[in-house]
């Protein structure tokens, strides 16, 4: 069904008598402060602003208003779940997390309550099988595609073999750091390479023993997988012991300004996965200014616009709204419900067509979402910073991963959910 059929749908609604609708709404598990700030709020401000705009440009979706609801997380995983108690009842359409802790325990409430998480590019990387996590989305990438594409990226600059070759993990001691861990291993059988794995407390701020370590060990390459200010420590204690920088791999949440401009010139070269465009040089970004920026109606004062993290928070908001279209045609209502949403979610197709229409050519990868695959097409680049100008370029294309290696761990960990909780896998 095209968007006109929509509007057409849309219009019909609003004849003689039709009650007024009532908001689209989106909850956002924001963290303005704590740790973690730093990335919390360009996300929180792209995802606001991208619904602002489609209130002021379109009169919202399907001609009915989007409202974004903010609670703030502190990324604390026990106010996470309060902000879902709080907020699920004001019509909730979808949940963003931002945080694989808060994603953990929402798994479950919201399974049970009918309302879909959408993990993107985090969370449990198991949830990609929808017939067991039937509310649960996590495309249009996960944590153990990224940990492969990083593999992939060593083998394509070495010649595809890189046996021998010593490979350290610096991750966030937490569920999120750990995530990676199962399919770097898997992958270090595959490819005879050597792991190591170095685990940071929160919030990273003290890294001395585990770059000590590395200087002594002197790996091949670092992968990161990093958030707030343990990616800034970690770049800069690199930096001082003078390991190359393109030989520093984060994973997307470890690839934002923030991570590489307080370093100045010594971060140079750093490399992060993506999977999302790079900078403000999009269609979009006029109607962002003209709609939201300059109406005096965006989420924050305007500074953050084409960057890592707010791009990433625009993306997400799209998806969403994309979704929200996706359930409205199914349904035929415009006024959808959290199971709509559901089912729109599934049903969500992104293709280079939409995105160029939405204003965001090659801002990401297309993908198709299925019952079965609720993990999206599973490809990201890679980005490297460039110092001297200030701003990051992907080298590489959005690549695919190794699912021989990645799949069979999906069906082993989502079929060891499904029986610890009785579920029956199904598309029905």
């Amino acid at each position: 069904m095209k968007l006109t059929k929509i509007a057409a749908i849309a219009a019909a609604a609003m004849t003689v008598a039709s009650p007024v609708l009532a908001d689209l709404v989106f909850p956002s598990l924001s963290y303005r402060t704590g740790a973690y700030a730093a990335g919390g709020i360009p996300f929180a401000d792209g995802y606001a602003d991208y619904m602002t705009m489609l209130n002021e440009r379109d009169g919202g979706i399907g001609g009915v208003m989007t409202r974004v609801i903010e609670c703030e997380t502190g990324f604390s995983t026990e106010k996470g779940v309060e902000c879902y108690e709080s907020t699920k009842g004001e019509g909730a359409l979808v949940y963003q997390p931002l945080s694989t802790g808060i994603t953990y325990q929402l798994i479950p409430k919201a399974t049970a309550d009918g309302i879909p998480v959408h993990s993107m590019g985090y969370g449990r990387t198991s949830a990609a099988n929808g017939k067991v996590f039937r509310n649960v989305f996590n495309y249009p990438v996960n944590y153990w595609n990224g940990a492969s594409i990083a593999v992939n990226h060593l083998l394509d600059i070495n010649g595809g073999d890189i046996s021998g070759k010593k490979v350290a993990l610096i991750y966030h001691n937490s569920a999120y750091g750990k995530e990676p861990i199962r399919t770097l291993q898997e992958l270090a059988k595959k490819h005879s390479f050597e792991l190591t794995e170095l685990a940071v407390d929160h919030p990273g701020q003290e890294q001395k023993s585990q770059w000590l370590q590395i200087r002594r060990e002197r790996p091949d390459y670092v992968l990161m997988w990093g958030w707030g200010v343990m990616n800034q420590v970690a770049i800069q204690e690199a930096a001082n012991i003078r390991f190359p920088m393109e030989n520093f791999i984060g994973v997307w949440w470890s690839g934002a300004e923030i991570d590489v401009l307080p370093s100045g010139d010594a971060s140079h070269g750093y490399k992060a996965l993506a999977f999302t465009g790079v900078g403000a040089d999009y269609p979009i970004y006029a109607e962002i200014q003209k709609y939201v920026v300059d109406t005096g109606k965006a989420a924050g004062d305007g500074n953050q616009l084409g960057t890592v993290i707010y791009n990433r928070g625009l993306y997400a908001a799209m998806l969403a709204a994309e979704a929200v279209r996706k359930a409205q045609e199914i349904s035929g209502k415009m006024q959808i419900v959290a199971s709509d949403m559901r089912d729109g979610m599934e049903a969500l197709e992104i293709t280079e067509e939409r995105m160029t229409e939405l204003g965001m050519p090659n801002f990401g990868p297309t993908f198709k979402v299925s019952c079965e695959n609720h993990g999206g097409p599973g490809t990201a680049a890679v980005a490297q910073w460039d110092a001297g100008a200030k701003k990051w370029n992907l080298i590489t294309d959005f690549a695919s991963s190794d699912m021989s290696v990645i799949q069979p761990l999906i069906d082993a960990d989502s079929a060891a959910y499904a029986a610890e909780n009785n579920i029956t896998p199904n598309c029905n």
